[in-house]
């Protein structure tokens, strides 16, 4: 995505230069584990944490919200030090992935509960937790029992109970990862709009790349309790640095030493094999290309392109309107998008043997 030379800002990314937000060094051991990370989010900014399992996003959430104890570091929301404070006094938002509402109390009495907590007299506590019901397009559920709630009406509840205190952090576990593929990307648009309105800094800790591109400003990826890359989705997404983040954002991955337009990269069995490309680099760098830049044969193609390669077929699978293709090397593994037809046509059966060939025009290649 290109950016002008004076790019215009929204209101949130003004809010987001502003002073204040989350500074965090979090340094978390459990047992074997240990998480390092450190973490800022500005006021207006919304911050997601993506990782595979075991990666540490949930305990670095959970550390923030005062629920697991720091080994080191320090927690700072708008210079005000947390981490030496019980949860119940950090002030911080917090939207469990199953919601936790109390089963026993309306829609309306689980939105007052924390304003309750802090001492809001109770006349106060049902005028501001009505506001927010209405907010959330929830008011004529006020009465209702979380039993009584679908998924998507049960997460705007516990979003309302969460912004109901007024919090200068809010925290969100997996907000939607408990609603159906229709619910989800209703209540995801519905997501968006809030936090756009919401002046704190907020972290999202998601498993979906989808929800993370859509509702965060800037992404933050763990693996193995460190981080290791950053940036603005659109950036993370178009020069991925770990084969996670790569099968995260669809794209083929691969490192090498440049020459000029060509890229030596390790294939499998130590196999190595030389891609043509048309960035001129020297050094260590990451190529990239798309699944859809992966053209099939049964037979090698006529013209003899640089970058063509024997393959087997490991799996196919379905994959939106197409169908993706998993390529077993050596001399490369990859991953190809193709139309149902040409499953057909070209008998892609695993163990099938095929032709693979990637244009130059179709690479990406960046510093390592």
């Amino acid at each position: 995505m290109s950016r002008p030379d004076t790019p215009m800002t929204t209101g949130r990314e003004e809010r987001a230069a502003g002073r204040g937000g989350l500074e965090a060094r979090l340094l978390v051991r459990r047992g074997d584990f240990a998480l390092d990370l450190e973490l800022t989010a500005a006021p207006g900014e919304v911050v997601a944490l993506l990782g595979p399992n075991g990666a540490g996003k949930s305990t670095a959430l959970r550390a923030l919200a005062g629920l697991v104890p720091l080994a080191d570091g320090y927690i700072r929301v708008d210079g005000r030090d947390l981490h030496r404070l019980p949860p119940e006094r950090r002030g911080i938002g917090m939207v469990f992935q199953d919601y936790l509402l109390f089963p026993h109390l309306s829609a309306l009495e689980n939105v007052a509960f924390g304003l309750r907590c802090q001492g809001v007299r109770k006349r106060e506590t049902r005028r501001i937790a009505a506001e927010w019901l209405e907010r959330v397009g929830l008011a004529e559920y006020a009465s209702a029992r979380p039993r009584a709630l679908s998924g998507g009406q049960a997460q705007r509840v516990a979003l309302a109970r969460a912004l109901a205190v007024r919090p200068r952090l809010l925290l969100l576990d997996e907000p939607l990862s408990a609603l159906d593929a229709h619910t989800r990307l209703e209540i995801r648009s519905g997501l968006r709009r809030r936090l756009a309105g919401f002046d704190g800094a907020a972290v999202l800790v998601t498993h979906d790349p989808l929800d993370a591109m859509v509702l965060a400003d800037r992404l933050v990826v763990l693996e193995g309790g460190r981080p290791v890359q950053r940036g603005r989705p659109a950036d993370v997404a178009r020069q991925p640095r770990t084969e996670y983040v790569a099968r995260l954002v669809g794209l083929n991955l691969y490192r090498g030493q440049a020459d000029g337009r060509t890229v030596r990269v390790e294939g499998e069995g130590g196999a190595r094999m030389e891609l043509d490309t048309v960035d001129h680099v020297l050094g260590e760098v990451f190529l990239a290309f798309e699944p859809t830049a992966v053209a099939l044969y049964r037979s090698r193609p006529e013209g003899s392109p640089r970058n063509v390669w024997r393959a087997r077929v490991a799996a196919v699978e379905r994959h939106g309107d197409r169908v993706r293709v998993r390529l077993q090397g050596p001399p490369l593994s990859a991953a190809a998008d193709v139309t149902p037809a040409a499953v057909a046509e070209l008998e892609l059966t695993p163990g099938a043997r095929v032709w693979a060939a990637l244009k130059a025009t179709e690479t990406r290649v960046y510093p390592a």
